[in-house]
């Protein structure tokens, strides 16, 4: 293992992993040596991502999977096999407001944000601890903590994550895998792009940088998360939004 692969040896399964920042994660991952079992739900966009790992000297492989789906999610599991880091980064977000989210949108916030991070840590982490080492890192939302007049359904399921990577980490610090959460601030994401299309420079007036976060700049976090120069860390959520910008006057 040289400084430049510190991951090498290790499974990394990344969900979400053909667009934004799951993308970006697998593929600065698999930079890093880890061998990759990426994730989505389309099978031409995750044969590009493995083509262009392959391409880049790194080893992935793709398993379609619908997280909306708990039994789908658990097969995404037993496909996945033995796992030495587990990225939970696939998420929905549909930022409506409270009366127009009806039952089946806010259930499908909860089964892809909360629910499928559960079912795979409860699939794929007992057996880290039995070996002695593992990291699970998911990828939360400043949503979690900065209320907005719309998103709620979004913002409630990532503060649930937050609380179980709390409760993973003391569940299963002991045996030796750490479990973290890198909060984002607003990204520039295929997803945001859509979502805000000629208005998306707004997303550069909202924290303290005075711009919007970029898919690498997340990956390189969890990257950091994922390998051992971070052996002390577990059970943090870790902000990566630019800076709260100030409410008092300049």
């Amino acid at each position: 293992m040289s400084a430049s692969t510190p991951l090498r040896g290790s499974i990394a399964l990344v969900t979400g992993a053909t667009s934004g920042i799951g993308r970006a994660v697998a593929e600065r991952l698999a930079e890093q040596g880890a061998s990759v079992v990426l994730h989505g739900r389309d099978q031409a966009r995750g044969d590009a991502v493995v083509k262009e790992i392959a391409e880049g000297g790194g080893s992935a492989r793709f398993v379609a999977a619908d997280l909306a789906d708990a039994e789908d999610t658990l097969r995404l599991a037993a496909e996945a096999g033995e796992v030495d880091i587990l990225v939970n980064g696939a998420g929905v977000y549909h930022f409506t407001p409270t009366a127009q989210t009806d039952a089946a949108g806010f259930d499908r916030h909860i089964a892809v944000n909360t629910r499928a991070p559960f079912l795979l840590v409860g699939a794929l982490v007992p057996a880290m601890a039995e070996r002695g080492h593992g990291v699970v890192i998911t990828i939360g939302s400043s949503a979690a903590r900065t209320p907005a007049p719309i998103g709620a359904a979004h913002g409630a399921s990532k503060a649930g994550v937050e609380i179980l990577t709390r409760y993973w980490a003391t569940e299963f610090g002991g045996s030796g895998v750490r479990v973290n959460t890198v909060s984002p601030g607003p990204v520039r994401t295929e997803g945001t792009s859509a979502m805000f299309g000629d208005k998306l420079a707004v997303l550069d007036r909202v924290n303290a940088r005075g711009r919007a976060g970029e898919p690498r700049e997340i990956a390189e976090i969890v990257a950091f998360l994922a390998g051992p120069t971070s052996s002390y860390v577990n059970g943090a959520i870790l902000f990566a939004d630019g800076g709260e910008v100030s409410t008092l006057p300049g």
